[in-house]
């Protein structure tokens, strides 16, 4: 049967930019050979089928939508747009903080790449260090960017 709204689904998935190069597998060995479990310090058991039910938000709308349709076995390739995957890139979320008002508030010095949990419950990098400011990046890594999924159904119900 095909999927559909309110259905659990089980998948297999290899995330891509246009350009190929991968940022996101539910594969280990696919990680592996694309530098992802170096780069992420992580390990076998980090990689694994990923399982959610169509409606609960659980994953990006893009991702959900398109594997409506589709039966257990099948394999497809989704080209999610930034409006169905993590937002387009929000300049509102750019903000600038006094490196001393910055250090005081996470405690360590300010660094490029530095990765920061703002008390409000979002999440940042730090993208810009002068004498005078600090930038800090609220947008989601992936905001503004067209993304491929290649998802291969592996259960529903």
């Amino acid at each position: 049967m095909a999927i559909e709204a309110g259905d659990t689904v089980v998948i297999e998935y290899i995330g891509r930019f246009p350009d190929g190069s991968v940022f996101d597998t539910s594969r280990y060995e696919v990680a592996e050979e694309h530098g992802l479990v170096e780069a992420q310090d992580a390990d076998p058991d980090d990689y694994s089928s990923l399982s959610f039910k169509i409606g609960d938000e659980e994953v990006i709308e893009g991702l959900a939508q398109g594997v409506i349709g589709l039966n257990a076995g099948e394999t497809e390739t989704l080209t999610i747009p930034p409006e169905k995957g993590y937002g387009e890139f929000d300049d509102e979320k750019l903000r600038e903080y006094d490196p001393e008002v910055f250090e005081g508030m996470v405690g360590q010095p300010p660094e490029v790449g530095l990765h920061v949990h703002a008390e409000n419950g979002l999440h940042g990098d730090v993208t810009a260090v002068t004498d005078d400011a600090v930038e800090i990046d609220f947008n989601h890594e992936l905001a503004g960017r067209t993304l491929e999924f290649e998802v291969e159904i592996l259960d529903t119900w």
